[in-house]
């Protein structure tokens, strides 16, 4: 089974590179950002954590669920509230990533696409055959960010610095993809990145 580390920054478009694998190529998506959502419903690991961290009244809202917006202001306005939230929530996320792999193995599965946000923040590189990275042009990223989350530009810059510079990001990469243009233009690097691969895991 070929795994596939998939990065980038916020906004940058991993789903349309994820959707286009798993459509077009019969790979399983292990979208970590899903996970985490899945860890963090009532009663679940990561929300445990954030409730022991802050608290019922600043954790929650009235239905009992994560305020994802309050806490998001906590963990990106304080860095050493971010470096704890990843120091907590990456080895949860990755147990349960580990455990679904598994499962890709034993249904015979072509490919796993890892969708990690923080794949190198987080060292998940050794568990992928290679490391994908979406790109996109810095404001056309902030653009589809603050229309995706309608986030204001600030909330959305805060967002954005938070992470790996995509300089740094782009370095690290096996394959870089550029999704600051059409739709059918990122899928043909897509299948040009996704060839290549085979070809060398063939050998």
């Amino acid at each position: 089974m070929v795994i596939i580390g998939l990065t980038g920054g916020i906004a940058c478009g991993k789903s349309t590179v994820s959707d286009w694998l798993r459509e077009h190529y019969g790979a399983n998506i292990l979208d970590t950002d899903a996970i985490a959502w899945e860890l963090a419903e009532p009663g679940q690991a990561l929300w445990q954590q954030y409730v022991a961290r802050y608290g019922r009244e600043r954790a929650l809202n009235a239905d009992g669920t994560l305020n994802r917006r309050a806490i998001g202001a906590i963990v990106f306005s304080d860095a050493g509230e971010k470096e704890w939230m990843d120091a907590m929530a990456h080895p949860l996320i990755r147990e349960e990533t580990v455990r679904r792999l598994a499962v890709c193995r034993e249904n015979k599965a072509p490919a796993a696409v890892l969708d990690v946000p923080l794949f190198f923040e987080a060292g998940w590189e050794d568990m992928a055959d290679e490391a994908w990275v979406v790109y996109a042009r810095p404001e056309i990223q902030l653009a589809r960010l603050m229309a995706r989350n309608g986030f204001t530009e600030a909330e959305a810059r805060s967002r954005i610095a938070s992470q790996m510079t995509p300089e740094e990001r782009n370095r690290r990469a096996d394959v870089v993809i550029d999704n600051s243009g059409t739709v059918a233009q990122t899928r043909a690097q897509v299948d040009d990145a996704w060839t290549r691969l085979l070809r060398r895991a063939a050998k």
